[in-house]
């Protein structure tokens, strides 16, 4: 693949000017030639510290010899481009759809954004938990791509992918939600081409894949249907692609590698594939990902589980060495990738992906576990089992993990542990807690509620309510200086506060000049005597990991 730009007024491959730095881990522009070439970058440099190591040196550019030489000319600041790299999109693209590590700022105009009427944040942290609902749609917009089934489709919810990324970058959870799962769509307003808002009103028991692309819906629709679903949980972000998307990027690529238990000869998908390890790219990718009649009961739940075992390997593959150290691979993917996306105008900067890949980036794969949302089949369809329905208990416990930040692998087992230490050792009489209370997001009067329950119930006569404490937050909050730790205990286990309530921190002092503790009570709080706290453990579904090799059968 050519890198993009060649033979531009520069005269020079944009390939040939960065080069993996050994100390960083990030391309950057190669030092000149002392005998030929001007410092790219003028200016002093720093020396090292009296017995420091040297820095690895960045090599300096290739020359060119014989026939067909060209004398550099000096490249004007307005031309000069700019690198990044690091961090992966791979696992969050729909069905195969790549990923970017290296950008370029002038990609700021291939990536296409929706306005969907604050459904979604319009801002990234890089210091925060953040979940991407990744769609994949089943619009035909590539060449040949008409040739599948509906080719005037309007572009539904085909494939859906929540992405959680923990606040510490430990651990990430992708979950699949099925686009046959029967469920309440929201009143959803939508941006209309001349700048007013248009509602698209809500529908009952329809299929999740109807929240994009039907009645004119679009996806923050579907982002609000997930939210709806989750009981409230947030969604601060989408990216969306279509079919087009997975054949170009994984082309972009060079290629995914995938194994089949049996050999496969699928009309309806034209996937055609021998048994054992293959690679594929354009069309047989595009195959691989949408084929459900190859496998054990032909349903989109089978189609699912290929689908995530695709995800997994195009993580590997995006994160191996051929990928990370090859510019030209590098530039030629992002080019592609900014094309195929669609995002929300929180992200839609190549800046921000920037930093969204790079907080990806730091995700071990054994860390990245990939299930699918609980579901059973829907009574309503007699013995047809077309559609499915969530199956409440496993599926509350898998949402409200993913509100607590909690993973789904051991990694933070050495956390909980710590966490859960928090609640172990002495802990004071009821009468001795003296607590502030606020209303920081819990639903109105909740603050007077507890109050009077603790008082009139559990004895805890030194609380006090301050009405509302400003700037609602997520989570309730019991802030304690060290020396009211045994105030703590007492108080949390009275609540039923979880071990991440408790916020060690400076004394505070009442109103009348006593140190007190301070309780905010968040929007997770359900009210007076009932416990916090989540599931100990997950609930017992099928899962991956993005490090796991699995053959589809």
């Amino acid at each position: 693949m050519d890198a993009p730009f060649r033979g531009s007024g520069d005269d020079i491959d944009p390939a040939d000017q960065w080069v993996l730095n050994p100390r960083t881990g990030e391309y950057e522009l190669r030092q000149p030639d002392p005998a030929t070439e001007r410092p790219a970058v003028p200016g002093p440099r720093t020396a090292p510290e009296p017995g420091a190591a040297p820095e690895p040196a960045v090599p300096g550019r290739r020359r060119t010899t014989g026939r067909g030489q060209r004398k550099a000319k000096k490249k004007s600041t307005g031309k000069r481009i700019l690198l990044w790299t690091g961090g992966t999109l791979a696992f969050v693209l729909v069905a195969g759809a790549g990923a970017a590590y290296l950008y370029l700022k002038h990609l700021d105009d291939n990536i296409t954004t929706t306005d969907t009427a604050g459904a979604t944040s319009d801002s990234f942290s890089k210091d925060k938990a953040f979940s991407i609902l990744v769609i994949g749609t089943d619009k035909r917009t590539g060449k040949g791509d008409a040739g599948y089934g509906d080719a005037n489709s309007l572009g539904h919810a085909d494939t859906n992918i929540l992405l959680h990324v923990s606040k510490d970058r430990s651990n990430a959870t992708a979950l699949s939600i099925p686009r046959d799962l029967v469920t309440d769509i929201p009143d959803c307003p939508t941006r209309q081409q001349d700048g007013s808002l248009k509602t698209v009103p809500g529908t009952r028991n329809i299929r999740f894949n109807e929240s994009l692309g039907q009645l004119g819906r679009d996806p923050g629709c579907t982002v609000r249907t997930v939210k709806a679903l989750g009981g409230g949980l947030e969604v601060d972000h989408f990216m969306m692609a279509d079919f087009n998307a997975v054949k170009t990027l994984t082309t972009a690529v060079g290629g995914v590698e995938v194994c089949l238990d049996h050999a496969v000869k699928d009309t309806k998908s034209h996937l055609d594939l021998p048994a054992g390890p293959s690679k594929v790219e354009g069309e047989q990718a595009l195959a691989f990902v949408r084929t459900r009649h190859s496998w054990a009961n032909q349903s989109d739940l089978d189609r699912i589980k290929v689908q995530q075992q695709f995800l997994g390997s195009l993580f590997r593959k995006m994160k191996s060495d051929d990928t990370l150290t090859s510019p030209t691979r590098l530039m030629g993917l992002a080019e592609t990738a900014t094309k195929a996306l669609t995002v929300d105008k929180g992200i839609g900067h190549i800046t921000t992906l920037k930093d969204v890949a790079l907080e990806l980036k730091k995700v071990p794969p054994k860390n990245i576990t990939f299930l699918t949302l609980p579901v059973k089949d829907n009574p309503a369809d007699g013995a047809f089992h077309k559609t499915v329905i969530v199956d409440p208990v496993p599926a509350g416990q898998i949402f409200t993990m993913i509100k607590d930040d909690a993973s789904f692998t051991e990694v933070k087992k050495k956390q909980k542990a710590k966490e859960a230490a928090r609640l172990k050792g002495p802990r004071s009489a009821a009468a001795d807690v003296r607590v502030d209370l606020y209303n920081a997001g819990a639903p109105g009067g909740s603050a007077q509620t507890t109050l009077t329950w603790l008082q009139t119930e559990k004895g805890v006569a030194k609380a006090s309510q301050l009405g509302n404490a400003g700037a609602g937050q997520k989570r309730t909050t019991l802030r304690y200086a060290p020396a009211q730790a045994a105030q703590a205990r007492e108080l949390a286990d009275l609540m039923g506060l979880p071990a991440s309530a408790l916020k060690p921190g400076r004394s505070e002092t009442n109103a009348q000049g006593l140190p007190a503790m301070v309780l905010r009570l968040g929007a997770d709080f359900k009210g007076a005597g009932v416990p916090l706290t989540g599931p100990a453990k997950a609930p017992a579904v099928p899962k991956t990991t993005a490090d796991q090799v699995k053959c589809a059968s």
